[in-house]
């Protein structure tokens, strides 16, 4: 059945087609498996809690008629501002508007958030843009430009509130500059979720082409109830797709944690367990409160435009197993630089069980992808990054030190965890603070950092050594706990390209590489050369030859760095290889040049590598090539068991017997729209 929904009927309807509902609520309490809910053009200005689950057959579908024209946001306008002084203008907003969740009395807080920042989940929106938050009046009437900021002068565009708590009543000042906001297009956040079920179990449901904004999410860690302005709340199947998200305080698609009473934000509640021992309590409770394939997980997040989120586009701890987010477009995530903490990215997910993240445009963000905790048979593939790093511009490394980001940042994982195919552009690509890592056929512009460093908790004296779990293979049940050794990496046919260092990136890595850093030591130099003291597999197996049961002297050699591998890689302008790489090529004549350029709708890579890069390097590298991933005993393989053959490149074109590195066959597959 379809039911109809339109927010311009001249009265409220029964959801035919002569006579639609005027609100999204009114049909998502209504449908049933099988039916499709037909919303069309118009604003809709409601948190939809769809109340029904679809089924793996029957299916409930939620669509615009016109793909990006029903726009479902959480906000609502503002036009009774009073003109105070200057650019200052002051609103009064009664509470009940509010209904139980007053955005503007509500801090943004959890585990692993800087507590020290204080934001509201409230904002202040100009032209469907947020403005900042500042924490006094006078920074209103006089704001500074921030200096952390990815668009420094739209931070003058400031705003305070405070309580009238005897009119039970929200002031706003805001500074608008030379507008005046009653003619200008302003809203206010007032609801916390815009496409969210309240119950858990709500599943297959799909989700198509809506315009989606302007919620006053809160902070996301993985220790929390993890909601998001859309999201299936700990259900299975979910299909979101062609929809625009942007501007959700905090994070815009949520396939997260449900809610355990008992460890909500517990490190920030109780403090006596570290945030470490309550994610371990969260992760082993979920897996006797119904966390496995046949519940939960199984998502299809793909064709989105998601920007201008304030923690992350999407979001997941636990619920977002076996998922496949493909075909979007990730951008400008936490660039007003009004949030910070551990839980930051593009996309950020714990637990990335058998997930397939491929073929997204991911850049602009503080960073691109953080994959934390449990990166078990997940696969990154086909994406392309860049500008995951800093802004071009910025100048006070102090303020960037805990800011500074990178394309793919993996942490405290046993894999396996595969990357291939991808362009990785910023000037800091991967962050690996792991194990467990297969890198194939990549194109590598930027820094390895983190290699050996920022697997502890960050204890000065006493060892805090992180143990965390790794699972069955494809399944959600625990296997076991270990702490992380570093090493167990493969490089096989990448290109690494040593970019120029900008100046204000050289200053924070001299910074951030002399102080002592245990997590982070900004290392600046392109290629695989940070693992230099790591063994390779014949020096690493050697040492267990003879007896090493009870009673042998085996020192530290069960928890030594475990071994490297590396073949057919490439390295250009400076790049520096694994001094134990055997058959690297190093170019060290000619300079390559490399750049991205956007035209007539798409980006396209401009470069000259293809004049000097070998044509072929290596044979084509399988499943059986990389062979298993050492703590969980697991091949680099499908989520179904089946094996991988790396025979197409980035523009799936076919690869032959002998290949050359890096994510295109020639300079033709180079050459062709990327995005």
């Amino acid at each position: 059945m379809i039911i109809y929904v339109d927010g311009s009927a001249l009265r409220p309807g029964d959801g035919t087609e002569r006579s639609p509902f005027k609100t999204i609520s009114e049909a998502a309490a209504k449908a049933l498996p099988g039916d499709e809910v037909l919303v069309a053009p118009g604003i809709y200005r409601e948190a939809v809690d769809p109340r029904n689950a679809g089924t793996a057959t029957k299916r409930i579908t939620y669509r615009s008629a016109q793909k990006g024209q029903a726009h479902i946001t959480g906000s609502e306008p503002v036009k009774s501002w009073s003109h105070v002084e200057g650019n200052i203008w002051k609103a009064t907003i009664p509470n009940g508007v509010f209904s139980d969740y007053n955005p503007f009395t509500t801090l943004v807080s959890g585990d692993w958030f800087i507590a020290s920042m204080i934001a509201h989940t409230g904002d202040v929106f100009l032209d469907e843009k947020s403005m900042y938050e500042v924490t006094d009046l006078e920074q209103v009437k006089n704001p500074l430009k921030s200096q952390t900021s990815w668009d420094p002068e739209f931070s003058l565009y400031t705003w305070y509130t405070e309580q009238d708590e005897e009119k039970d009543q929200t002031i706003l000042y805001a500074n608008f500059q030379e507008k005046d906001p009653n003619r200008e297009n302003v809203e206010i956040s007032v609801r916390k979720n815009c496409f969210y079920p309240s119950s858990e179990g709500i599943g297959y449901i799909t989700l198509s082409g809506f315009k989606i904004s302007q919620a006053a999410t809160q902070w996301a860690p993985p220790t929390a109830y993890q909601e998001g302005m859309v999201g299936p709340h700990w259900s299975k199947g979910w299909i979101i797709e062609d929809c625009e998200i942007y501007e959700a305080k905090c994070s815009g698609i949520s396939l997260g944690k449900y809610l355990q009473p008992n460890n909500n934000n517990k490190w920030l509640k109780w403090k006596y367990k570290d945030g470490t021992q309550t994610e371990r309590d969260c992760i082993c409770q979920a897996s006797y409160e119904g966390w496995d394939k046949e519940h939960i997980g199984s998502h299809i997040i793909r064709r989105c435009d998601i920007h201008h989120c304030g923690q992350t586009g999407i979001v997941g701890h636990l619920g977002g197993v076996f998922s496949i987010i493909e075909d979007n477009h990730i951008h400008h995530i936490n660039n007003k630089q009004n949030l910070a903490g551990a839980e930051i990215g593009g996309i950020k997910m714990h637990a990335a069980i058998d997930v397939i993240i491929r073929r997204n445009h991911i850049h602009n963000c503080t960073r691109g992808i953080w994959l934390d905790w449990q990166a078990q048979g997940t696969r990154v593939t086909g994406n392309l990054f860049h500008h995951n790093c800093l802004p071009d511009d910025f100048t006070d490394c102090e303020k960037a030190y805990n800011s500074v980001g990178e394309d793919l940042f993996i942490e405290v994982s046993h894999g396996p965890t595969l990357v291939d195919h991808n362009l990785m552009l910023s000037d800091r690509s991967l962050k690996l603070a792991t194990q467990g890592v297969a890198l194939v056929h990549n194109l590598i512009c930027g820094s390895l950092v983190s290699v050996g460093i920022g697997t502890d908790n960050g204890a000065p004296i006493i060892p805090s050594p992180r143990y965390t779990p790794y699972h069955v293979h494809h399944g959600t049940q625990i296997a076991g706990f270990m702490t992380i050794l570093h090493g167990d990496m493969k490089f096989y046919n990448n290109i690494f390209i040593q970019k120029k260092i900008r100046s204000c990136m050289k200053a924070l890595s001299e910074l951030m590489g002399s102080d002592g850093n245990m997590w982070d030591n900004c290392n600046m130099i392109t290629g695989t050369s940070p693992y230099d003291e790591y063994p390779t597999f014949e020096q690493w197996k050697k040492n267990f030859e003879g007896y090493c049961g009870m009673g042998s002297d085996v020192g530290d050699l069960y928890y030594e760095h475990l071994p490297v591998w590396a073949s057919g890689n490439c390295y250009f302008n400076g790049a520096r290889p694994w001094k134990k790489e055997s058959d690297a090529f190093s170019d060290t004549e000619n300079t390559v040049s490399i750049s991205l350029e956007q035209k007539d709708g798409g980006w396209y890579l401009h470069t000259n590598l293809y004049d000097f890069l070998p044509e072929n390097t290596d044979g084509i590298i399988s499943t059986e090539t990389l062979g298993i991933a050492f703590e969980p005993e697991q091949k680099y393989e499908n989520p179904d068991g089946s094996p991988i053959i790396f025979n197409q490149d980035f523009s799936g074109e076919h690869r032959d017997v002998l290949t050359c590195a890096g994510p295109f066959i020639n300079k033709e597959s180079a050459s062709r729209k990327l995005f």
